[in-house]
């Protein structure tokens, strides 16, 4: 029998496993920190930033646009607010108002996607109502924050 043939045939060499992490630098900092809050931000007006906007479908399939909102001031500042808007024939007058809110208008729809990167970066007021489980954003208005202006520390928003 030939010793290649055996069951016993020696395991491949190992590759050296990469040195561990070393997070003892976060011990002090780790124990002495609170855990994220996850919550939504309550209902309420806020002003926000553009962050995102892309298009992608439902779980129907519809075409939607997906918004992700940064808040610019008060005690939620930097926290985010989704909004997705499906857009079907009963919705696309509510999509148009947004874009026209944000100061986009399109000579046809089907032109919005070479637009999107218009939106971001815009400021705007947003009213948040969530009402059962359903939580719904509206584009209240178009603002203009100072570029370079921190949001106030501790101040609650409008």
């Amino acid at each position: 029998m030939n010793m290649a043939d055996t069951p016993f045939d020696p395991p491949p060499p190992y590759e050296a496993l990469p040195a561990p992490l070393d997070l003892s630098a976060f011990d002090e900092e780790y124990d002495a920190v609170e855990p994220a809050d996850n919550d939504e931000v309550p209902d309420g007006k806020y002003q926000v930033r553009v962050q995102r906007v892309k298009l992608d479908r439902s779980q129907k399939g519809d075409p939607m646009l997906k918004w992700d909102l940064v808040v610019l001031s008060g005690q939620h500042a930097n926290r985010h607010i989704f909004k997705n808007a499906v857009i079907t024939q009963a919705s696309l007058p509510f999509v148009k108002g947004d874009l026209k809110t944000l100061g986009l208008e399109v000579p046809r729809f089907s032109e919005l996607p070479r637009h999107l990167d218009e939106l971001l970066d815009l400021t705007l007021e947003v009213t948040k109502r969530t009402k059962g489980e359903y939580s719904n954003v509206y584009f209240n208005k178009r603002i203009q924050v100072p570029a370079g202006a921190a949001p106030a520390e501790g101040a609650t928003p409008f």
